[in-house]
């Protein structure tokens, strides 16, 4: 068996960013970007009024001062003459502040009677403009290739003239369940069976991390069916197939993608849960095994799986599981040879520090657990028991509470 770490190395080595291909600026969110940004042009674009008011020189606009108003400058029109001393003109938020004028008197400083305006209240310092191109300049460097984007960088790149961007491609995923005893959603249940719930929460998973998934159903204990879901396979840039790489009898998963060319990389992992996860490559495709048991394979798919589908969406994940400091709210067992990650709520106290509470059942098949969980505990080999209160590394993988 290899190590997480060492697992983990070989996942990153094996994986290289999806090509680039180009869509437009409102479809960026949850892409990364392939090309380092540059602005197209200056936001603001011009001097801007930042209130509702009247632009003027402030050496003449003084508390007391009465000022003639010789006409209006409302957002997206232009007042194309220079305000001059003993001079106003009518403004509004996002109007372009006039040649001569240096200061925005609120309305709500000053009386109006007819064409001429009154200042009732003391404005220094000029105030209320935005200076053109206090967001950014036409030709600054906005965002470097790698960033995962959101809504708002959407926005900034709008503003900035940008109208499309080359992002990387998703990755394609494929997920096929594989076993006798697995049922479809929905299908008539029997005697023995179990539904096939797994795919359903790595699906989404996928989804949310940046990839394109596709669940293919189940792969009965069979060459002929495995076949077929391996040859399905083929086009997607990672396959999925959960459970069947055990050493029963039964468990043919392995064998089916060997006879198809698929060429291993590792085999099994010292995790607990989730030791027969394994990898290799079918062609060009990625091939990331997970156990069959609901928690390991997706313990197992936030541990390997998720920095797999990162790099190929063009992120940088960290070799090393990353972890934080955390309290523990209960006692814990000393833990054996393999790397354990125990399924945990973790919780922020008052003082900001972090809460960490494992559940009490932490058997492979269950998924309630899970559902609660936001975090798991991390204990290396060998590692001792530890007792409340004292502190332990976490990794944190669901919303904080």
């Amino acid at each position: 068996m290899i190590s997480v770490t060492e697992a983990r190395d070989f996942i990153l080595n094996a994986a290289r960013a999806m090509p680039a291909e180009e869509i437009k600026v409102q479809d960026c969110a949850g892409r990364v970007l392939a090309e380092d940004i540059t602005a197209l042009r200056t936001q603001p674009p011009f001097d801007a009024s930042a209130m509702d008011g009247y632009a003027v020189r402030s050496l003449y606009a003084n508390k007391g001062d009465t000022l003639t108003i010789i006409g209006e400058a409302p957002a997206g029109r232009e007042f194309e003459d220079e305000v001059g001393p003993g001079q106003a003109v009518r403004i509004f938020t996002g109007g372009i502040i006039p040649d001569g004028a240096d200061h925005v008197v609120i309305q709500e400083d000053v009386e109006r009677d007819g064409d001429q305006i009154t200042i009732f209240d003391e404005q220094d310092p000029p105030r209320h403009i935005r200076a053109a191109g206090i967001d950014f300049h036409f030709g600054d460097s906005l965002y470097e290739r790698g960033v995962m984007l959101t809504a708002l960088h959407g926005s900034v790149m709008a503003s900035a003239g940008i109208e499309t961007v080359r992002v990387h491609r998703r990755p394609r995923v494929a997920i096929f369940s594989n076993g006798d005893e697995l049922t479809e959603i929905g299908a008539a249940a029997k005697r023995g069976s179990i539904i096939s719930s797994t795919p359903v929460a790595l699906a989404a998973w996928l989804r949310e991390w940046g990839a394109d998934a596709d669940y293919l159903g189940i792969a009965r204990d069979n060459y002929k069916s495995l076949n077929f879901k391996v040859d399905r396979g083929r086009k997607y840039d990672v396959i999925v197939p959960l459970g069947g790489a055990s050493v029963g009898e039964y468990d043919l998963v392995k064998d089916a993608f060997a006879k198809n060319g698929y060429a291993p990389i590792f085999s099994k992992i010292a995790v607990k849960p989730g030791k027969p996860t394994w990898f290799g490559k079918l062609e060009n495709a990625l091939v990331l095994g997970l156990p069959g048991n609901p928690a390991s394979g997706l313990v197992c798919a936030q541990l390997f799986l998720r920095p797999l589908i990162e790099a190929l969406c063009g992120l940088n994940p960290t070799l090393h599981i990353p972890t934080q400091k955390a309290v523990l709210s209960e006692d814990m067992r000393a833990n054996g040879s393999r790397t354990l990650f125990s399924r945990a709520h973790i919780a922020i106290s008052d003082n900001a520090s972090l809460i960490a509470t494992p559940f009490p059942r932490q058997d492979s098949s269950l998924l309630t657990p899970f559902a609660r969980a936001n975090a798991f505990i991390v204990q290396t080999p060998d590692s001792p028991a530890r007792a409340l209160g004292d502190v332990c590394d976490v990794m944190v993988w669901g919303k904080l509470s």
